[in-house]
């Protein structure tokens, strides 16, 4: 369908974000005496019941009580306040609403216990009711939105596992859940299409009874100490806001507009047939440019079968978005619009399949091994058309995340991105504000990348293809690259020299991803408490300053397992031959890893690794390298306290094409190298680990120094390690960084393959021509470029 746009006088609204004050909870007040009830004659000027097809108004300081589900509406616009009775169920059906007064459907100590439906028509084609608010939605000027309705358990997860073809299924807590209510089980394998709607047929204590069987198996338990117990989230309410079903078809739904100065208080409620297809500013819920909307809030709802996006934050500040719901989705779900957005709470939401369209599938940019790609070698051409497609909205959309987040001064705690299409939290940072702020003065003042992190801690990412993405940085045309510029947060953030503050990620939960656990980028970045497995790699992060900072990230007190008892729903005869579902099917034998080292400096301290062990179809490695890498390394990468059960401690795969998404010099690769400090990987304190596979055989290993392990196609070597490179690619202690196939800022170099960056000198300045007398960069072990990070009690802030 085309692109449906309207016009939305941004330029007139940017300065309510200086609104001052905050905005507190009204409690509702009781419905006075004398308001006039919709059904009766004398509440109207003209002593008539409105009728069908007519527009409604009710006036300033004029309270009227819905009593009665009414005809049609061609429109509805409150200036007073209209109350819906809680003695009947009722429906509303109209056009539009335009709210400058309130609308309110119970109240926080009230909620409504009756089922109350608004339900938006679209016979009136390209309606612009007001400012370029569009229609078939509740636009809100000035006025309050106030819906509270009786549900609060929203989600819980399996208490055991669910088979294929079971008809029941026990979950760890189903209060208040009854028969007749729809229900949505999230995917417990590497496919987000495996979540499945069903009805609830019957309900005694925690055990469901479905209205059909299961199509597929859906894990429930704790498996060697990660929690993979499926989620199964309440889609029903008694409140709905829906579209009519032609929206179905059309993609045109409903939605929810609060414009500066308007409030919402939301909590219980269903929105369905939501949000307007590749309509700008057309999404479920949205805070259009409140500033200041300390107070307000959604909550407990349910969000599915949408159109674009779930829940939009643009130029708004401090909000709490909690216990909320959403299946079924289009384009980025919870969406930070534009970068200056801060102080909002995001707390224990729950994303079941989020879609970058309809019914097509992605077009993404991202880091694909080559066997997974029709035409590797052609790469960058389908992520280009990808980002310049006209079937999403913006260019990020075909890459589509669950929880989109363009400042890290906001709040995640608890949330679950149970299965995207592509992206399950994607920290995607503009240099400074974009969109309605691009060029203005508030903006330059602003540096997201440069900004402390929020509080990040007990998320959940599983069933996506990456599960933590914090990396790619879309520009203010909204185009990113796979490389990009760093997360590095500053003391003071419009100083750059000023220090780097750490980040912490704790408590973190990435299973069942198809390619990524966690891939970062940016310094100073610790994770603790992470707990990943079943992907098809554990953990990766690039470097951001390349030596300027003591580390680059730390992983401390964590858990890695490469298979659990989760076995997933196997279908291609390869997975059936290895009796369970493969994270990337198009390349069966590929080779699975937990950690993987990559360009300047990491560590890892404290971290078990389990189930990372050969068989006959593929092999497993608890420790690798970016599979190929030609950016440059640090030969102070390091590790302690390691411990593995079941786990081949290191393995550097052979070269093999298609297993690889960095297809460059591979010099990097060549040149691997891991410190490990006490000994708890090769049984070598203060050793190295090099590669040494019979083909990339490190030169610095000799009879008298190393112990050649050759089922880790590695060798353990005592003595001092250096690397050193003659005008090659990537970058020395302190230059580049940039990443494969791009230029310093993230920039693709035009004609340039993966790998191409600029040659470094050891000052990091590009490097002469190829042909001319290059200067060596060497990377040290000591001094600043090489010190270990701080001992993790100083780091990690108190608990």
């Amino acid at each position: 369908m085309g692109i449906r746009y309207r016009s939305i006088l941004l330029a007139s609204l940017v300065p309510a974000l200086a609104l001052g004050g905050a905005i507190s909870v009204a409690q509702a007040q009781a419905v006075p005496a004398n308001a006039s009830h919709w059904s009766d004659p004398a509440a109207w000027p003209d002593r008539k019941v409105p009728k069908a097809g007519d527009k409604v108004t009710i006036a300033k300081d004029k309270v009227v009580v819905l009593d009665v589900s009414p005809p049609p509406l061609n429109g509805l616009t409150i200036e007073g306040k209209l109350v819906f009775s809680n003695d009947r169920d009722l429906e509303l059906v109209t056009e539009w609403i335009m709210l400058h007064g309130e609308l309110e459907i119970g109240t926080p100590s009230h909620p409504h216990t009756k089922k109350a439906t608004i339900t938006f028509t679209d016979n009136v084609k390209g309606e612009d009711i007001m400012s370029g608010m569009g229609d078939r939605g509740i636009m809100i000027s000035g006025g309050t939105l106030r819906l509270h309705g009786d549900r609060t358990h929203t989600w819980t997860r399996l208490a055991k596992t669910a088979e294929a073809g079971a008809t029941t299924i026990e979950v760890l807590n189903a209060y208040g859940w009854r028969p007749g209510d729809e229900i949505v089980l999230a995917s417990t394998d590497y496919d987000p299409r495996q979540a499945e709607r069903r009805t609830i047929r019957a309900i005694s204590g925690n055990t469901i009874t479905l209205d059909k069987p299961l199509e597929y198996m859906h894990f429930g338990k704790i498996t060697f100490e990660v929690d993979e117990r499926g989620e199964v989230g309440l889609l029903t309410r008694n409140i709905l806001i829906q579209a009519s079903e032609d929206a179905e078809q059309s993609y045109f739904g409903g939605h929810i507009m609060a414009m500066p100065t308007s409030r919402i208080y939301v909590s219980g409620v269903e929105l369905r047939r939501m949000g307007q297809h590749l309509t700008l500013a057309r999404y479920p819920v949205h805070w259009h440019l409140v500033g200041d909307a300390d107070g307000q809030y959604i909550r407990n709802a349910s969000i599915h079968d949408t159109y674009n996006r779930c829940v939009t934050v643009h130029g708004t500040n401090n909000l709490r978005i909690e216990n909320n719901v959403t299946y079924n989705t289009v384009g980025h779900c919870f969406f930070l619009e534009d970068g200056i957005e801060t102080g909002n709470q995001y707390v224990r939401n729950l994303a079941i399949q989020t879609k970058c369209h309809p019914t097509k599938p992605c077009q993404p940019t991202i880091l694909a091994a080559a066997g997974e790609m029709p035409d590797f070698d052609q790469r960058n051409v389908f992520r280009n058309s990808g980002q310049t497609s006209k079937e999403v909205l913006i260019p990020s959309d075909n890459t589509v995340s669950s929880f989109w987040i363009t400042n890290p001064n906001n709040h995640y705690i608890d949330n679950v991105a149970a299965g995207s299409d592509v992206t399950g939290f994607w920290l995607s940072l503009p240099e400074h504000p974009t969109g309605a702020f691009d060029g203005t003065e508030v903006s330059k003042t602003i540096w997201p990348r440069r900004t402390k992190l929020g509080i990040f801690k007990g998320n959940v990412a599983h069933s996506n293809y990456d599960g933590f993405m914090f990396d790619r940085n879309a520009g203010p045309d909204g185009r990113f690259s796979v490389t990009g510029s760093s997360h590095m947060p500053k003391e003071n953030p419009q100083d750059n020299s000023s220090r780097t503050l750490e980040s912490y990620f704790e408590d973190l939960t990435s299973y069942k991803n198809r390619n990524g656990g966690v891939w970062g980028r940016g310094e100073m970045h610790v994770f603790r408490n992470l707990r990943v497995a079943d992907n098809a790699i554990g953990y990766t992060h690039a470097s951001g300053s390349a030596g300027r900072d003591p580390f680059t990230s730390l992983v401390i007190d964590s858990l890695f397992v490469g298979e659990t008892e989760n076995i997933g729903n196997p279908r291609t005869p390869e997975e059936k031959a290895q009796g369970r579902s493969l994270p990337k099917p198009q390349i069966p034998d590929f080779p699975i890893r937990g950690y993987e080292y990559y360009d300047y400096r990491h560590d890892v301290v404290n971290t078990t690794f389990v189930n990372f062990a050969d068989n006959p179809y593929r092999q497993a490695g608890a420790l690798s390298y970016l599979l190929y890498t030609s950016a440059g390394v640090s030969t102070e990468n390091a590790i302690e306290g390691a411990k593995f059960v079941n786990a081949r401690p290191v393995h550097f795969p052979k070269f093999e094409r298609k297993w690889g998404n960095d297809l460059g010099s591979i010099v990097a690769w060549k040149t691997a190298v891991i410190h490990d400090l006490d000994g708890s990987v090769g049984g070598i304190p203060n050793a190295y680990i090099l590669i040494h596979d019979g083909e990339f055989d490190s030169i610095a290993t000799d009879e008298e120094a190393c112990v050649i392990k050759r089922d880790w196609n590695a060798a353990v070597c005592r003595g001092d390690i250096g690397r050193l490179t003659f005008g090659g690619g990537g970058f020395g202690p302190r230059g580049g960084g940039a990443g494969p196939g791009a230029a310093p800022g993230g920039a693709p170099r035009p004609g340039a393959g993966p790998g191409a960056g600029p040659a470094t000198t050891a000052a990091g300045a590009a490097a002469p021509a190829p042909g001319a007398a290059g200067l060596p960069a060497v990377t040290p072990i000591t001094g600043p470029a090489g010190r270990r990070p701080p001992p993790p009690a100083r780091l990690l802030p108190p608990t």
